[in-house]
């Protein structure tokens, strides 16, 4: 699967030319380069008043009276490198000294929380000062937008800490999903096995397979994290209004009433979908209802994944990361609850409810965000214009995920015509394949709103250093799951799925069908990291739907070659080729049309693991082989695995291996501190 990306190299972020600070007072432009600051002297107004000092506080109070010399502002420094632009004016100017303390359990940013103190001078863009000192009758007019609140998480600078605590919830939330997903299609192959009524229910698990794509993961994100994003960065800088509003306003409604015609739309059409994706299915009647209950699922995951865009651009990680573990519940209980009278339209029900907890999880965090700045009056017609999305940017980016998506399209087309239990087995080896590709893209889940606020701000570097080191991380971690995948596939299989309807043939069937998966799973992974990139700057580019286009193209030819001859493996290997494909021409494309990358740098740094990947695989499938029990084959493979990857890559060099090992480490320390305390 891929993602779409815009094209064009990012320009210069919004200017903060001509706008009030609550240091500097008025700014004026020369029309030049981004220069520091200088501070200029403003007289208070007749009605301002000096914040009474605090006896607590050992620093001095500014005096607003007092004339202040010019003098350029001082350079901040970011995590990730040693940057030359001045402090933002949402920054806090005089940190304090001393170990970072981490973010709050909620995952704001250290310097999001409230400061304990007197309240800052006012500034010249508070309603006790004039909006231009210069104008005499400035005191009778409305004052502008206040100026937004330093310390909200969203315009606090990021720090490395911040970054890993929040990839760490993701992660572990994201892990908990997944064992539930497990638990869940453990569920489905033991109730009802792998045949014509389990191969019915997942020709209908394509809407939600598609939804969770277009809607909450990819599709839209790529088109609303930087939509956000933007509107954050012009808030920071005292926009009038409250552009966060505006775009809520301007995108929510329209989007809701295009859901409900597309759910309504596919209920009706459940016959003609059914025919068009699975011709050759057994069963069709069972499928056209499976597909109508999980139709509603297009309403509740496009306002699931548009509440989880504005989250994160908020950078609020907890209750996006959390979706799929009420999603899974609720559709594991639907399994037990109804499956002796409904059958498995048990499971098409329990994804409608559980689409619904999606959206019921996020809500209450949404909605404290956008209640936490008020709008003067003055601000109330600002407020009120809507901000549409960007059309073109919207359809390159859903037709982007849609051709990611398609790929399962073809493959059950295709598997359709093989015998009966085909597509279950191509549906449980991909589930379980694809969990180290998920877990590696969770930093790129964290990074993606950094990345898209810096080219927002105009910092191209920044925003070309953090993708470099997600390319090198995340390709560190899938392939080192790909090693495990590959050597411990019977193992995985046996113990997830062998009992119940499911038999010791479908586990010899799937586990071969996935060790072909995982070969295209460095493919998946660089697709997902690249095509963020691409779409981080808000702008529209044909370039990666030609990319997905490709490889879609491949999958096509290479599946209707082989799957006569191979089947399921020749279905699967069809899957890896297309996906290499569309992430080697999204990678070529990069430096002209995106976050301008250094290639060669990149791919010396992925062949390294990619080395040791090999190797692991190779040792850990024969020592995976050597114990008869599946649980002491699973143990000596993956132990094997883990050590020879290590070791090798660590020796070749790999510099994504020491922040994969501080994540395990932190990792460990907080589990042992949990139980031991």
């Amino acid at each position: 699967m891929t993602h779409p990306r815009t094209g064009g190299r990012p320009g210069p972020g919004p200017t903060a030319a001509s706008r009030p600070t609550a240091e500097t007072g008025p700014r004026t432009d020369t029309g030049g380069p981004a220069l520091p600051d200088a501070r200029s002297t403003v007289p208070p107004p007749t009605h301002a008043t000096t914040p009474p000092p605090n006896p607590t506080r050992t620093t001095p109070t500014p005096d607003p009276t007092r004339t202040t010399p010019t003098h350029p502002a001082t350079p901040t420094t970011h995590p990730d490198h040693t940057p030359t632009h001045p402090v933002p004016e949402h920054a806090p100017a005089n940190p304090v000294p001393g170990p970072d303390p981490g973010p709050v359990p909620g995952l704001a940013p250290d310097s999001a929380r409230t400061p304990v103190g007197p309240a800052p001078f006012p500034s010249a863009s508070s309603p006790s000062s004039p909006s231009s000192p210069s104008s005499p009758s400035s005191a009778l007019t409305p004052a502008p937008a206040p100026d937004p609140d330093p310390a909200a998480p969203e315009h606090a600078p990021l720090t490395r800490r911040f970054l890993a605590r929040a990839t760490l919830v993701t992660a572990s939330l994201s892990v908990a999903a997944a064992l539930l997903g497990l638990v869940r299609d453990q569920s489905l192959a033991r109730l009802f096995g792998a045949g014509r009524d389990t191969d019915a229910f997942l020709v209908a698990w394509t809407v939600p397979e598609f939804a969770a794509t277009l809607l909450i993961e990819d599709g839209l994100a790529f088109a609303l994290v930087p939509a956000f994003s933007l509107a954050l960065s012009r808030r920071a800088q005292g926009a009038p209004g409250d552009p966060v509003r505006s775009l809520v306003a301007g995108t929510l409604p329209r989007l809701a009433l295009a859901f409900t015609a597309v759910g309504a739309l596919l209920a009706l059409a459940a016959p003609q979908c059914v025919a068009a994706l699975a011709p050759g299915l057994p069963d069709p009647a069972l499928a056209v209802d499976c597909t109508r209950i999980t139709a509603t699922c297009v309403l509740s995951f496009g306002l699931a994944g548009y509440c989880s865009a504005a989250l994160r651009a908020h950078r609020r990680f907890l209750a996006p990361a959390a979706i799929y573990l009420p999603y899974n519940i609720g559709i594991i209980t639907a399994m037990y609850a109804l499956g002796g009278a409904w059958g498995v339209r048990s499971a098409a029900f329990g994804v409608a409810a559980g689409g619904c907890l999606m959206v019921a999880v996020q809500l209450p965090s949404l909605l404290g965000r956008l209640r936490r700045r008020r709008t003067g009056r003055a601000d109330a017609r600002a407020a009120a214009a809507a901000q549409p999305l960007d059309v073109p940017l919207l359809a390159t980016v859903l037709l982007f995920a849609l051709g990611r998506q398609s790929q399962v399209l073809i493959e059950r087309f295709l598997a359709s015509g093989l015998p009966a239990g085909a597509i279950s087995h191509l549906n449980y080896a991909q589930k379980v394949a694809q969990i180290p590709m998920t877990l590696s893209t969770m930093l790129c889940t964290v990074t993606f709103p950094a990345v898209a606020r810096a080219l927002a701000d105009g910092d191209t570097e920044r925003a070309r250093d953090r993708v470099e080191r997600d390319l090198a991380l995340a390709g560190c971690l899938v392939l080192l799951g790909t090693a495990a995948i590959v050597a411990c596939a019977p193992q995985l299989i046996e113990l997830l799925f062998q009992r119940g309807a499911f038999t010791a043939r479908d586990t010899a069937a799937t586990a071969g069908v996935m060790r072909v998966y995982a070969l295209g799973l460095l493919g998946q992974t660089l697709t997902g990291v690249l095509v963020r990139s691409y779409f981080s700057a808000g702008r529209a580019s044909w370039y990666p739907v030609a990319a997905m286009a490709a490889g879609i193209v491949a999958t096509s030819w290479i599946g209707a070659w082989t799957v006569g001859s191979r089947g399921t493996t020749g279905i699967a290997a069809a899957n890896a080729a297309g996906i290499t494909l569309t992430a080697a021409l999204l990678l070529a494309g990069m430096r002209r049309r995106s976050v301008p990358i250094r290639t060669g740098p990149v791919l010396r740094e992925l062949s390294r693991p990619l080395g040791a990947a090999v190797a692991a695989a190779l040792a850990g499938g024969l020592a995976a082989g050597l114990p008869s029990d599946p649980l002491a084959g699973l143990a000596a493979g993956g132990t094997t695995v883990a050590l020879v990857f290590v070791l090798l890559g660590r020796a070749l060099g790999a510099q994504g291996f020491a922040p994969a090992l501080r994540s395990v480490r932190t990792l460990s320390r907080r589990l042992a501190h949990a139980v031991l305390r």
